[in-house]
């Protein structure tokens, strides 16, 4: 399995960007997909994930970002919207093969993408 994530950059606060993480080898429809995120110095932590129908947040980005799935591309995004300081990092997405559900704990996660760098600066 491999997953390929992008659309990471610099952006402006209050700006927005869309990740994409493209699955290979694996449908990602079938299983639970997350994102994480590592800032430097900083413990990785779930922002959002996706299983069948149900989404989870990490309370901080409620509200400002969206995960989605388009199953015909086997890609799964996430539009970040009103974007802050905070919220520079390093952006991975990650699969969740065992379970019926996703997840924000990193230790469930089987198979992960390279990362994206997702700087938000004035």
């Amino acid at each position: 399995v491999q997953l390929q994530a992008s659309g990471g950059g610099l952006v402006q606060p209050g700006g927005s960007l869309r990740l994409s993480c493209v699955g290979s080898r694996a449908t990602l429809n079938y299983y639970g997909v997350a994102w994480f995120r590592q800032a430097p110095g900083k413990e990785r932590e779930g922002v959002s994930c996706i299983y069948g129908g149900s989404t989870y947040y990490l309370d901080s980005v409620k509200g400002r970002f969206t995960i989605s799935r388009d199953i015909a591309k086997n890609t799964v995004y996430l539009q970040m919207n009103n974007l802050k300081p905070e919220d520079t990092a390093v952006y991975y997405c990650a699969l969740k093969i065992i379970g019926l559900s996703c997840s924000l704990y990193d230790f469930e996660y089987d198979y992960w993408g390279q990362g994206t760098q997702v700087t938000v600066s004035s």
